[in-house]
């Protein structure tokens, strides 16, 4: 293979993150898109090698994607744009290590981004979302639907890792169970009385095979073999979660990834510290849990009260 071989570059690169850093497929996907999309316009700008890559290329790069817009019309996200630069630095770090010659990934500055906004439920909007689902009418679906939801709150697992679970994964004899999340990481989630007998009664009128922890239900017309091994999908989840945010009436847009921001908020505001909160929340670095904090810290809030203007009459 060429030193000037680009394309085949990136593919080793892909690799590189697949077996080396163990980069989850969803990573790898997404790393193979913004790259590609870098490699097309560095070629329409005559740079077929990583040699050709300047800060030139790079801040050109960084002008068509401000001004791309997607099949809708709408500009890509500042958040969007700033995964294919980190991708790129990615790329470029890589051949560096192989003493390839390009540009040096510190060259690249990475965009400021403003402050990651956290939706999450209050108590009353909380309790009005878990008990929506007693209006389903088909008794499995209500049962499934209110152990999800007590679930993802109690875990705050992530819709996929929800969408994965086994039966065997749930040991109903214990209050935790080990959950495998983003990178293959393994982490220990615990569920709360509320949601280990919500799992129960479900788990308890199930009466099909499925290794899977949540499946489809249908109407009573249909037969147990319709139903067998049909595990809900990740969309299948979304669905439900915004149907029982409707019905609430609650006025924000709810996913279930909301009601993981609704855990992490709510052990927070009881007093728990940012460490044990990242690694219930699998987050790999602690900088991610700290967009909770801003919305948390109620001792400084009463700090403030009760020391704030106390010389004044």
């Amino acid at each position: 293979m060429k030193q000037n071989d680009l394309a085949k570059l990136k593919t080793q690169f892909l690799e590189h993150l697949e077996v080396e850093k163990n980069r989850s497929r969803l990573t790898i996907r997404n790393y193979d898109l913004y790259l590609s999309r870098f490699l097309e316009f560095a070629k329409k700008q005559g740079v077929s090698s990583p040699a050709g890559i300047d800060l030139d290329l790079v801040r050109s790069f960084r002008l068509f994607l401000n001004r791309k817009k997607d099949k809708h019309g709408r500009e890509l996200k500042l958040v969007t744009q700033t995964y294919h630069i980190i991708a790129l630095r990615s790329f470029l770090k890589y051949l560096a290590k192989r003493d390839i010659k390009t540009m040096a990934a510190e060259k690249i500055e990475l965009p400021k981004t403003p402050s990651r906004q956290v939706a999450f439920l209050e108590t009353d909007d909380l309790e009005k979302l878990l008990r929506a689902p007693a209006r389903e009418k088909n008794e499995l679906r209500r049962l499934r639907d209110q152990a999800i939801l007590e679930l993802l709150f109690s875990t705050g697992l992530r819709v996929a890792e929800c969408a994965a679970l086994k039966r065997k994964n749930v040991n109903l004899k214990k209050d935790e169970f080990a959950v495998r999340g983003k990178g293959d990481k393994i982490r220990i989630v615990f569920l709360s009385p509320s949601a280990k007998e919500a799992v129960r009664k479900y788990l308890a009128k199930r009466q099909d095979n499925s290794e899977a922890l949540f499946v489809k239900h249908s109407d009573v017309n249909k037969t147990a073999v319709d139903l067998e091994n049909k595990p809900l999908t990740v969309r299948s989840i979304q669905r439900l979660v915004k149907k029982y945010a409707l019905l609430s009436g609650i006025a924000i847009n709810i996913t279930p990834h909301t009601l993981r921001h609704t855990m992490a908020t709510d052990l927070l505001q009881a007093g728990a510290d940012l460490r044990s909160v990242q690694e219930i929340l699998g987050h790999s670095s602690i900088t991610t849990t700290q967009i909770y904090t801003h919305l948390t810290n109620r001792r400084l809030k009463e700090i403030h009260h009760k020391f704030h203007g106390k010389f004044r009459k």
